[in-house]
């Protein structure tokens, strides 16, 4: 059976796959209705590797698609519908997409717009596929915080590969309820359905408005299993949580940026001892390494190590293998690496290129312009985008490592960092808090538990963050406010 086919079958047919709005499906209903919406796709007059996209919050329509499409022969490309329509259009049009959508589409705009209701449809399902494993089945695209989006080219292989690995190292189980909070746009996000069902488990799609909504609906589904960025985890932990609803917590996977030590203890605080999975990845190659939960207090400044199906390599500027403890780029390598980038060839070629000749998986490797280092035990340390590291006083550092410190105070309950041109300094620091206090008492912090070039030259506090549309802090507003 084809691998992405072989996901609606891996859980007793008996068993609940998806609940949608308090709708839930069994395995046998599941496959049933991916089979019946891919054949629906196959009657709209598509040819094989057209490309589908859908923009909006989690339905049956946004669930199902990833795996109808590719049942289909199509390629999916889930739209983020925190965009707004001028984003949207940029996606569809650059990609030439048919939008599946509910959504009224505008008169003036060159795109084919499609509605279905996935429980409506009568007609025989769409029997498994002999599709090709390497053929295209996704575009998920960037945010573009940086410049126009990049549609982010992924196989049926490499949808599959990143299933089995999340499903092998977070311990998915038929035991396992995931509350699947990320936009289905956001590959770790859209892997919450395919690892879950890998695993034989239970996803419960939502979107959320407050972080309240979030704690009824683990205590209402008895969640046993949660995926977040900082900014969400910064605001549950500042919830209630005494009344037990999260007591049937046992796993959560960190993505989309570092966590610190001071909110990993809050996390412990609101959920007690639980297997907290530290991870890096890149939407280029899916997921790159995690920390083994045993490990999480002991070293909660690494990432772990790679994960099935990634071979991960620390790399000097010629392409040779760094020393322990020396800092270089982080290479990846193996079946989770994408294909590219859609209909851009020379930023393709800048990013995926051969891998290190001392690779075991060799071919085409992403090499992240992140910098790492491996410690003695093996075990890999996020330093910074190259881009992004900040010089003051000639000392290169990462705003990583600013917000670690500023995050243990007393009163700060989230940090960021933006900077500002210094004649003097080369970048002057400035130091966005959410939180109770003052500015003295951030400065002391700093003066007796920093070197003195990570001092802010400026503090600027905020009622909450700015996020991007996949819920990450958004920088680049950071500065503009900070101007």
């Amino acid at each position: 059976m084809h691998p992405l086919d072989h996901l609606t079958t891996s859980g007793r047919p008996e068993a609940p796959a998806l609940t949608v709005n308090d709708v839930t499906l069994t395995y046998a209903e599941l496959d049933a209705m991916v089979g019946r919406l891919a054949a629906w796709l196959e009657d709209q007059g598509f040819a094989a590797g057209d490309r589908v996209a859908t923009w909006e919050p989690k339905t049956l329509t946004t669930c199902l698609m990833p795996l109808a499409a590719a049942r289909a022969g199509l390629v999916h490309v889930p739209v983020n519908p925190a965009l707004k329509a001028a984003q949207m259009q940029g996606i569809v049009e650059d990609c030439r997409a048919t939008m599946v959508s509910p959504r009224s589409a505008p008169e003036a705009w060159a795109v084919r717009w499609l509605n279905v209701d996935p429980a409506a449809l009568e007609g025989d399902p769409l029997p498994p596929s002999d599709h090709d494993p390497e053929s295209l089945v996704a575009l998920l695209y960037t945010s573009g915080s940086t410049g126009k989006p990049k549609g982010v080219m992924l196989s049926h292989a490499n949808l599959a590969y990143g299933a089995d690995a999340v499903a092998h190292y977070t311990k998915i189980t038929p035991e396992t309820c995931n509350l699947a909070v990320m936009p289905l746009a956001f590959d770790y996000g859209q892997n919450q359905l395919l690892a879950t069902w890998h695993g034989g488990g239970q996803v419960i799609a939502f979107d959320y408005l407050l972080p309240n909504d979030v704690k009824k609906s683990v205590a209402k589904h008895k969640i046993t299993y949660f995926a977040g960025i900082p900014p969400l985890w910064h605001q549950l932990v500042r919830l209630d949580w005494s009344g037990g609803e999260g007591a049937s917590l046992t796993t959560l996977t960190n993505t989309g940026g570092a966590m610190t030590e001071a909110l990993l203890g809050k996390l412990r605080g609101a959920f007690g001892d639980l297997d907290v999975h530290l991870m890096y990845g890149l939407t280029e190659a899916f997921r790159a390494a995690s920390l083994d939960p045993a490990l999480a207090d002991t070293h909660p400044t690494s990432v772990g190590t790679s994960i099935p199906h990634s071979e991960l390599m620390v790399v000097r500027e010629d392409g040779s293998a760094c020393d322990p403890g020396e800092e270089g780029e982080l290479v990846q390598a193996g079946p989770l690496v994408s294909q590219g980038y859609w209909n851009n060839p020379e930023k393709t070629a800048a990013r995926f290129r051969p891998a290190p000749a001392h690779s075991e998986y060799g071919g085409t490797a992403v090499w992240s312009g992140d910098r790492f280092l491996r410690d003695s035990d093996g075990l890999l340390h996020f330093k910074a985008r190259a881009d992004a590291m900040i010089k003051v006083s000639g000392n290169r550092i990462s705003p990583d490592e600013i917000v670690r410190v500023a995050e243990v105070i007393d009163g700060v309950h989230e940090a960021a960092v933006t900077t500002e041109p210094d004649e003097q300094l080369g970048a002057s620091i400035v130091l966005h808090v959410v939180g109770e206090g003052d500015n003295a008492l951030i400065e002391r912090h700093f003066r007796l538990n920093a070197p003195g070039w990570f001092m802010p030259q400026r503090i600027v506090w905020h009622e909450s963050l700015p996020r991007t549309a996949t819920g990450k802090t958004d920088r680049n507003k950071l500065a503009e406010m900070a101007t």
